[in-house]
Parts: C-alpha cells; structure tokens; sequence
C-alpha cells in the first residue's frame, strides 16, 4: 500500500528530502540486556554496562555518528559488497572519503567530496543545477547527470539539486562496473554516499559561517534518545552563495529527519527524510572564440539577468528494517522514495556570428518532474563448506520511474536573434514568445535479481563471484506528435574476483566484470536501441600500515564499451546504437595517518579514454572533459595549541590537465593547478573556529564545458570564516 501511495505522490514536490538507509553491522556486547545492549552499544558506552548475565550475545546495531574520526583510511566500504568486507579483501579498488577528510576541506557540496580521489573528472553540470562527473572516463547521460547511490540505493535518476554535504557521513568510490549489484549503471564505476544517522548519546552541533562574495551558511545538527529504544536526528541547513560570476548566486534550504527503532532483541527499523530547494540562474558559462578561450572575463553572464532563478524542489524518503534471523544469517528490506521538480526561464548561447562578437541565444521554460520508487530486499549468511568459508548475499530489486519533460523555446533567427555583444553586453531585450518545443512522459520499471559468494580459501585467498539478471521496460509518450515507443530488454551483468593476501600489509587483486544502461529512444524505423553494454578488467595491489591508519591502492584497468549512440549515416536526425569507446589507464590512492601530527592524502590518474568506433567522428577521438593526466595532494598538520586545546593547518593541491571542450575534441580546455588552505582552532570543548582559502592565487580556470559555447569557469579566491559549538 505504501508503495502505491508514493507512486501517486504529487510530483511538483515543495521541498527535497532524501531517504537514508541504515548500515547495520553485528557488533558484540557481552552480559547485555538485549535492548539496553544495543542502545548502549550505539552511544559507545558498552563497556560501561552491567554485566550480570554469563552469555555472549550478538546484536544488530546501527553505524552512528560521533565526532569525526582521524582517519583519512577506514577499514571497509559496505556499498562494494553489500556486505562489511574489510576492503583489503575486496578484490577492486575502492576508495573511501570520510567525514574527517570532509571537516578538514570544509566540503559543503558533494562535488567537492571527490577532488581528492584519482580518476574523477567534472561533467557539463546543466548550467550548475545538479553534479556530474567522469569515472574512468566515462559518465552518464549529458541530460540527466551521472548516477550515484545514497545508502545503496540509486539517487540522481531524477531532478535532484546538488547534494549538500552537511548529511554526508562518508562517499565510498567504487571503481569499475558495479551492474552486478545495482543493475543499469556506467562502466566506470559509481559512488555510494553513506548518510548521517541517529545515536542514542545527545549531541547538537550549531555551524555559522562567513565568507567573501555575500556568501554565509547556517547548520544544525541535533541528535539523541527520543525514549527507550528510538533515537533521532534532525540537520537543517540555510545556505546563501555568491559567485565570481556576474548575477550569479544560490539559495539553499534543506531539512532532514531520521529515525531509528530498535524492535526486541535483532531487529532494527530506521526512517530518513530530505526536503531541499535550491535556486540559482541557469548558467551556461562563457564560450570560446574561434576555438580561444580568455576572449572574455571569467566573470562575463550571457543569459538574462531578468529570467531570474531556476528553481529545485526535491523529497526523498527511505525506510529499511534489518533482522537478525540467527548469529550467521541476517535479512534486510528497503523501500526508497525520491521526488523532484524543475521549473524555470534561461537564456542560452546557440551560435556565435561570424563578426566572433554577436551571440545569437534561444530562450527557454522548462517544467519538469519526476517519481522515483525502489524496493530491495535481501539476505546474507555466512557459512562452510569443508575448508572454504562462504558469505552468501542473494537479493531482489524493483524501480519504478517516471519523468515528465515539458519545455517551451524559441530559436533566435535573422529577424529575431536574441542576441547579445559578448564584449559589451546590453541586458533586458524584450522576450520572445516561446512556442511548445517538448512534452513528453517516460516511464521505466526495472526487476533485478542477483546473487554473490565470497569465497575464503585458506587464510591468504579471497574469491569473490556474483551475476545479476535485469529486466527493464521502458515506455515514451510524446504529447506533441501523438506517438508512443517502448522497449523490453533483458541483461545478465556477471563479476568474478580474487584477492591474494600477500601478508598482513600487502594484498594483490584482479577482477573482470560487465555492466549495461538503457539507451532512451527509438530508431528511424521506430525500434528501441540496443542497451550499452561494458566489459571491464582491472589488477592492482592494495598496502596497510601496520596500525591500519594508512592505505594505499595501485590499479590498472581497461574497459570497453558498445553500443553507445551515434548519428544514422542515412538520416542524421536519428540515431543508431553502434558507437564503441574505450578507457584504460592507472590509478593511484594514498591516504592516511603519518605519525602522530600529520594526516596526508594524494591521488595519481593517467587516463586514456578514446572513442573507438562511431559514424561521425574519427577513431582515436578523446572523450570530452577527461584529462590525460590528473593528481592531488592533501596534507593537514594537528598539534597541541599554546591557547586553547589544538590547532590544525595544512593545504591542497590538484592539478588537472589538458581535456577536450567537446566530442569533436574542437577545442581544449587548458590545464590548471589549485591552492587550497585549511586551517581550525579547537579553543574549547564546544567551540572550534576555522578558517578555508579556496583557490589561493585565484587561478582562472574552466572546470568543465558542453561545447564552445557553453563553457563553466572555475570559482576565484574565495575565503570563508566558520565557528561550530557543539554540545
């Protein structure tokens, strides 16, 4: 019942809310009352219990939240597996960014979570109204932005503003294709991002913060025992940002509730809600004249200040319970609902005159909405056979997707350019009228069944094997030509891999999997496209320190990917699924704590990502926004303060290198080098004042683009003043 009610759920949602699913992991509290156990187990108290009774008991206990850890190298990543593998095991390279690292940068958006993580790179992020990025070198559709995972469940299908990182507990970056697990997905590799819980020990946390271009931020983040066995958490989040972009700024508004029951002795429900609306102007950035970027300031708006904001109001809801069915078997079911809607005027860039100063714009109202419902549910056990210990994860999962697209445009002609001097800009031209352009409905319903065994063979060998089944229909109406196409496709995404532990620091790995996506649409004949299909091979070796506090992962891959769509030869208004495109390359991860002062992170990418095969360009084509070579370094210094309790200092460093402007490879964006300084002062218990320079020599830069004309600068200098009181 409650999975039709969210489907009829109105979909011009007034807030975003995200679903927040639980990672439960058995811990052990000994001589425990069951649900003062759990509970006590959940505020780290355990050990501070009675212990009266004789027996060992194992509880399912929910990963909760304190203070942010030290450590830039947690131990295990749950959304690789599905399972609490310890990620030297893991036989993929995986990379995990937690919320020490996220405190240290001061990261207040998603997007800023992954800077420091090899192979990532920025994507054309729809004038600014939502993330998108490149893994590997490949991303997902330019109209709808790559997907990534919240809590194990798909999380950007839909209009979604960008994430905030305020209910970011940790992002795990998962390298390679993951459609053996998730389903529909990129070769490349995805994220999961693991939010916030609640914790049954009170604690609020109040953050404030100033910064240059009229830019301040408020959060809350409140959470505590609600009575004997539930517990809550509340982060709001009022966020006002300017930009070195003329007209330029964003308003964010963001609430999100969670919940957690513990019901008797192995079962644990929990609730987690997002409401956000984000506003900002559609902005399409600059363009780059006959190929020549700095023609213009970086500053430079070309739409129209009058069109005012695009607006993002978006929901989501999660709500999953886990049992304990007996100390080696556990089953999990979830249900995740995401709503969104996008409403809004833009003025965008369509053509440059050949004077290289006149730019011809259309003007557009955009409307649209979408509905997102997932159920999954699972089981996972641990048993042996003989010598060879096994952990058994089998699973099933639903979507059902709907999106609405209605777009009114006008195209600028001789008689009515719409234009705009990119020199000397004149604002406020009269509008034109905006004809119907798009009125479409699409629906998508995915079932997927999978399962997985990892292997323990002896104390040195870890296999791991996996392969899911898919079955996705897709239907499309078109409102303006009266037409309906749909498709049915089925997909088999296997994975097999081994890891050998070399010894207690130093594991080897390989794997080889497959993954597929939906191509939308239909053919000159009114067929469905063929799905892409990726095959993908990796090898790599994984070190730990001796205390675990550092990491580092080697990896090499290659990855192959068809049936990616390209113009028909015979009518260039259509499509044909017979594109090919490759990525290979190496990776390196370095993170980690360094004695007792220093906390250092560093990543290496080299990236060779082509096309292949594809009617209209030639092969050997580099992929758009993929740079060669890319790297970072982060480094934060931590030592006993002669005022106050401690101080920390330290910078970051990322270099980008040479990438295509577009798929024709027309133009380049030019490389670049940042500077980033961090630095807090822990004066008391409760108060902690920090200080983050971005962008330190204000470097101009182009952090992504579409096509010459729509080209994104990179933020200037910009400098923010915080202090947080927690309680």
């Amino acid at each position: 019942m409650l999975l039709a009610q969210l489907s009829r759920a109105r979909r011009r949602a007034p807030f975003s809310f995200q679903p927040v699913v639980p990672d439960l992991r058995p811990v052990q509290a000994r001589s425990l009352r069951p649900v003062a156990a759990l509970m006590l187990a959940m505020s780290g108290l355990a050990e501070a219990a009675d212990t009266t009774e004789a027996s060992d008991i194992t509880l399912p206990a929910v990963s909760v939240v304190g203070t942010a850890s030290a450590s830039y190298n947690p131990p295990d990543a749950s959304g690789a597996t599905r399972t609490d593998t310890p990620l030297r095991e893991i036989p993929q390279s995986v990379r995990v960014v937690p919320r020490a690292m996220l405190d240290d940068i001061a990261a207040t958006r998603f997007a800023q979570t992954f800077d420091y993580v090899s192979g990532i790179a920025r994507q054309n992020n729809f004038g600014g109204l939502w993330d998108n990025f490149a893994m590997r070198g490949f991303t997902g559709h330019e109209n709808t932005g790559a997907g990534y995972l919240v809590n194990g469940f798909a999380a950007n299908r839909g209009y979604t503003a960008p994430m905030d990182a305020a209910t970011i507990e940790r992002v795990e970056v998962l390298k390679g294709p993951t459609s053996s697990l998730y389903g529909t997905s990129e070769p490349g590799g995805t994220f999961n991002v693991v939010t916030r819980q609640p914790q049954f020990r009170p604690a609020q946390r109040y953050g404030f913060e100033l910064g240059t271009r009229d830019g301040y931020r408020a959060t809350a983040d409140v959470t505590g025992p609600l009575g004997e066995n539930v517990a809550g958490r509340l982060i709001a989040v009022a966020d006002h940002q300017g930009s070195t972009r003329d007209y330029i700024n964003s308003q964010r508004y963001l609430v999100a509730p969670s919940f957690t029951w513990t019901l008797g002795n192995d079962t644990v429900l929990q609730y987690a809600a997002e409401f956000q609306r984000y506003t900002t102007p559609m902005d399409r950035g600059v363009v780059a004249v006959n190929g020549q970027l700095g023609r213009i300031p970086r500053s430079r708006f070309l739409g129209e200040p009058g069109d005012g904001d695009m607006r993002l109001d978006s929901q989501s809801h999660q709500l999953s319970v886990e049992h304990q069915f007996s100390q080696n078997w556990k089953g999990r079911l979830g249900l995740s609902y995401r709503g969104g809607a996008l409403t809004g005027h833009s003025s965008e860039a369509t053509s440059l005159a050949a004077d290289g100063r006149t730019l011809w714009r259309q003007r557009r109202y955009r409307d649209f909405q979408s509905d997102d419902v997932s159920l999954q549910a699972s089981v996972t056990g641990k048993f042996s056979t003989g010598p060879v210990g096994h952990e058994l994860l089998m699973g099933v999962d639903a979507y059902r997707f709907g999106n609405t697209m209605a777009i009114l445009r006008k195209n600028p002609s001789a008689a009515a350019p719409y234009a705009i001097d990119i020199y000397d800009p004149a604002y406020g031209q009269p509008a034109p009228p905006m004809p119907w352009n798009m009125d479409t409905y699409e629906r998508q319903r995915n079932l997927g069944a999978y399962a997985q065994d990892q292997l323990s063979l002896g104390e040195r060998w870890r296999v791991l094997a996996g392969v899911r089944f898919d079955a996705f229909d897709q239907s499309l109406d078109n409102h303006l030509r009266g037409t309906r196409t749909t498709q049915h496709q089925n997909a088999v995404s296997p994975r097999v891999g081994v890891s050998y532990l070399a010894s207690q620091n130093v594991s080897l790995f390989a794997n080889a999997s497959q993954s597929f996506r939906p191509n939308a649409g239909a053919d000159a004949a009114g067929l469905p496209f063929d799905p892409e299909r990726g095959r993908a091979v990796e090898a790599g070796i994984k070190f730990d320190s001796e205390d675990r506090r550092s990491g580092a992962t080697l990896a090499i891959f290659e990855i192959r990917k068809r049936n990616v769509l390209a113009t028909d030869p015979s009518d260039p208004s259509f499509y044909i699924a017979a594109g090919e495109a490759r990525s290979r390359g190496l990776e390196l991860d370095v993170a980690g704590q360094l004695g007792t002062h220093w906390r250092v992170s560093g990543s290496f990418a080299l990236t060779d990502a082509e096309i292949t095969q594809d009617t209209r360009l030639a092969a050997g084509t580099p992929l758009s926004n993929v740079p060669r070579t890319s790297g970072s370094v982060l480094a934060v210094y931590e030592d006993a303060a002669p005022v106050g309790q401690r101080y920390g200092v330290g910078a970051g460093l990322r270099y980008v290198g040479r990438r295509p402007g577009d798929v024709q490879d027309s133009f380049s964006l030019p490389a670049y080098v940042l500077v980033d300084l961090h630095g807090y002062w822990q004066y008391s218990r409760n108060v902690r004042v920090s200080l983050n320079v971005g962008n330190l020599f204000d470097k101009t830069y182009y952090a992504s683009s579409y096509s010459s004309l729509w080209i994104a600068p990179g933020a200037g200098r910009s400098v923010r003043l915080g202090v947080q009181l927690s309680y």
